[in-house]
């Protein structure tokens, strides 16, 4: 039964890793498709004015966090961080009961 349980929860996880890394490529691809349309449209109406960049600063500051996050660039943004802190808080509420 143990082991039915553990492969449940196996493949919980690698479905959760494979919706985080479709939301991330999603988003990577849609910047890859609107940044260059926002150039264009810079460009080619108003190049004396050239303002493509702060979207390209703004959305590519996000996809950079959403990458640290799905792909576990650092540490304190991972999943495995999360998951060992919620580890030790359990195990610290358990041995408190406990005294």
């Amino acid at each position: 039964m143990e082991a039915n349980q553990f492969n449940i929860e196996k493949y919980n996880k690698a479905k959760e890793r494979v919706k985080e890394l479709k939301g991330f490529y999603g988003h990577l691809a849609s910047y890859v498709v609107v940044i260059p349309v926002l150039i264009f449209i810079n460009l080619y109406f108003s190049s004396k004015h050239i303002w493509f960049y702060w979207p390209m600063l703004g959305w590519g500051t996000g996809l950079f966090f959403h990458a640290v996050g799905v792909f576990n660039i650092i540490p304190f943004f991972g999943k495995d961080w999360d998951d060992k802190k919620i580890k030790e808080i359990m195990e610290k509420e358990k041995n408190a009961k406990w005294e």
